[in-house]
Order: C-alpha cells, then sequence, then structure tokens
C-alpha cells in the first residue's frame, strides 16, 4: 500500500464522516440559532407598548406623556364586544381594572415596555 493511502484512510477513521442529514441538520440549527438570537435583540430594544387583544395595532410607538386611553386608541381595538378588563403589566408586575377606566376620564401614565391587555 501506498504510504498516501494509508495516511488518507487514517485521517478519515480518526476525523469521523458526517452524514450528509448531519451536516444539514447542523447548519438549520446554526440558522436558527442565529435567528433567534436576532430576535431576542430586537425585542430587547423595543421601548415602546405592546396591546395584546383584538386590536389592528398590537405596537404602539413610546412617546413621552403616553396614557392608557391613548393607547388603546392608537392600537384601534376592533373586537366585537367591548372589553371587560384591562390588565396593566410594568416590570412584571400586573395591575387588573375593569374596562370602565377608559370612559372614565382617568389619565393612566404608562411607561416604555409595558404591556396592555384588553380582556
Amino acid at each position: 500500500m501506498k504510504p498516501q493511502l494509508i495516511i488518507l484512510i487514517f485521517a478519515l477513521v480518526v476525523s469521523g464522516c458526517t452524514t450528509k442529514s448531519r451536516s444539514r441538520a447542523a447548519a438549520e440549527n446554526a440558522y436558527l440559532a442565529g435567528q433567534n438570537a436576532a430576535l431576542r435583540q430586537q425585542l430587547a430594544q423595543y421601548n415602546g407598548i405592546t396591546v395584546v387583544g383584538a386590536v389592528q395595532n398590537p405596537q404602539v410607538p413610546w412617546v413621552a406623556g403616553l396614557t392608557l386611553a391613548q393607547v388603546v386608541a392608537t392600537a384601534n381595538y376592533i373586537g366585537a364586544q367591548e372589553p371587560k378588563a384591562v390588565v396593566i403589566t410594568h416590570q412584571g408586575e400586573s395591575a387588573v381594572m375593569p374596562a370602565t377606566v377608559l370612559f372614565s376620564g382617568a389619565d393612566i401614565p404608562l411607561e416604555p415596555g409595558d404591556v396592555v391587555e384588553l380582556r
């Protein structure tokens, strides 16, 4: 046997063979990891208000002095029935209030990153 052939066989045995499916799976996993990292970075940089519920615009950009009523109006509620409750989540803590607070005229200020849920 030629020494080059022996070295080639030895290199293949030592390094192992990668199957096409294993290589494809590794490439897909790397791609998905990159996509997830980009999405996490985008979400971390978003400082607006997120509105959960039957609305046309679930992301409301932050402006100074933004109130709950302004957010709901900007989000454009499209539910078949009026919401019964509003949940405001700020830094992981939630406050539940009746939806009538929207019509009471009270200005409830919001902060960047708050989540408003219309139930």
